[in-house]
């Protein structure tokens, strides 16, 4: 749907190193970006797309004290800013949202979605305080944001690139390290059974 313009976006998505007040339960732990300073598809009419940016200065004054997690815009409330369950801070590749979703039902129920791979996308609601269009590009340009109500993980994105992904805990990254590890012997171990029939 939307290719990606970002080179090296790689460097931005180590959100591990983002330093936040946020200290959440790991089993729980999901992050990812709720938007995007790259120019975005928005629609298309008859074969004509339109595009929307948001600067990446746009957040200076904004109104983030009380944000939301939901899913899909709808529904109960999963994590919230306001009880240190949420953290939403930009950074040079978008607006970066770390949660801890272990204080509900419905909020374990999405980080199983999350973590299976069922949703991996988000979106955001907010106000804008002031705005512009590029005819010549066909985009809207977001140049200051005025609240931040939301941010969602998605079923259907209006960016497509935006993600959210489950964080493994310690444990389970330290089985797949090890798992990994065996792998790579058994790997050896036939290589070197291969070479003593020849």
């Amino acid at each position: 749907m939307i290719k990606l313009i970002v080179e090296n976006k790689k460097e931005y998505r180590n959100v591990s190193s983002i330093q936040t007040t946020l200290e959440p339960n790991k089993d729980f732990l999901v992050e990812g970006y709720a938007t995007t300073f790259e120019p975005y598809e928005l629609y298309e009419i008859d074969g004509v797309k339109f595009y929307e940016k948001i600067e990446r200065n746009s957040f200076n004054g904004a109104d983030m004290s009380d944000i939301i997690m939901q899913y899909d815009h709808t529904g109960r409330v999963v994590a919230r800013k306001s009880n240190d369950t949420l953290s939403v801070v930009p950074n040079d590749y978008g607006l970066l949202i770390k949660a801890d979703l272990s204080k509900s039902s419905a909020g374990r129920e999405l980080h199983e979605d999350i973590k299976s791979g069922l949703v991996t996308k988000m979106s955001w609601a907010f106000t804008v305080a002031e705005e512009e269009y590029d005819k010549e590009k066909r985009t809207r340009i977001i140049k200051r944001i005025k609240k931040v109500y939301d941010v969602s993980a998605v079923s259907i994105p209006a960016n497509d690139q935006t993600s959210i992904n489950a964080k493994s805990s310690r444990k389970e990254d330290k089985n797949k390290s090890i798992t990994e590890r065996k792998r790579q012997r058994l790997k050896l171990k036939m290589m070197l059974m291969e070479m003593d029939d020849i």
